[in-house]
């Protein structure tokens, strides 16, 4: 079973920076993209930024020049250094992972974290 544990949410003020981390735990034969998706109140999950197994990364518009995702593929580990931070960026931050569970699956299953709160006051 393969588990995905966040850490390093919290409260912040606008224009501040935090850094969350996702660790990946389980037996596997490969971890491919890694993502980090948010969920607002009322709103709905949205797609922040992946990462590849190769390091290719991708951004949305709203977080682009301000977020920087990176992977250390030896802990199986993301990260996402959110800076200059705005109160719309308050939302739940959830850690997303395709993984290839043994070298003979046929394709990648999907795997959640459990979410870390971010909230930026103004």
């Amino acid at each position: 079973q393969v588990q995905l544990v966040e850490s390093g949410g919290g409260l912040v003020q606008a224009g501040g920076s935090l850094r969350l981390n996702c660790a990946a735990s389980g037996s596997v034969f490969s971890i491919n993209t890694m993502a980090w998706y948010r969920q607002a109140p009322g709103k709905q999950r949205e797609r922040v930024a992946h990462i590849t197994s190769g390091g290719n990364t991708n951004y949305s518009d709203s977080v682009k020049g301000r977020f920087t995702i990176s992977r250390d593929n030896a802990k199986n580990t993301v990260y996402l250094q959110m800076a200059s931070l705005k109160p719309e960026d308050t939302a739940v931050y959830y850690c997303n992972a395709q993984v290839r569970l043994r070298f003979y699956s046929p394709n990648d299953q999907t795997y959640w974290g459990q979410g870390t709160q971010v909230t930026v006051s103004s």
